[in-house]
């Protein structure tokens, strides 16, 4: 007698049919499959949740560096001052804030973003100063500076922050 006849006659003396096990299995493999598409899903989500909030971190870091191009095109009223001085506080608020969701929820990339904060503040706090040095633009024809600022520190933290970030992902 084989291993299947002698389950089968084991089944049979028992009361249990293979519709019976059947019954049984098929809804146990549908709820792992269910409980499988699930996780994957939850995992894709925290994936995008992430990458989502690392680019709005990115992006804080970025508009900072833009601030002396905005300076230097500013208009020349003490409301316009007043509202260059908000934005780059507001800035520095959302960097502090994205440090420290990372600190919390990615901290392998807390610390390569610090360092590109610290170098975007570094270079452009020097350029956002001798921006408000000069004066007002008041031309259309003075709004293209013809030339950039330096950003070398800053793209090399930036990319450093980038590797750490898609690994973290």
């Amino acid at each position: 007698m084989g291993p299947i006849r002698i389950v089968s006659a084991a089944a049979q003396a028992s009361g249990w049919s293979w519709a019976q096990t059947t019954a049984l299995i098929v809804p146990v493999v549908a709820l792992v499959g269910v409980y499988a598409t699930y996780a994957l899903n939850q995992r894709a989500a925290r994936r995008e949740r992430r990458a989502k909030t690392f680019a709005e971190a990115l992006t804080a870091v970025e508009e900072y560096l833009e601030m002396p191009y905005r300076i230097r095109r500013r208009h020349n009223s003490p409301e316009a001052r007043r509202d260059l001085i908000d934005q780059v506080s507001s800035l520095l608020a959302r960097m502090a804030f994205h440090h420290a969701w990372l600190q919390i929820e990615a901290s392998a990339v807390a610390e390569p973003y610090a360092a590109f904060v610290s170098a975007a503040r570094a270079e452009a706090g020097v350029h956002m100063s001798e921006a408000w040095r000069q004066a007002p633009i008041e031309a259309d024809g003075g709004m293209n500076l013809g030339q950039a600022y330096a950003r070398d520190q800053s793209t090399a933290a930036r990319a450093a922050c980038i590797d750490a970030m898609r690994a973290n992902l």
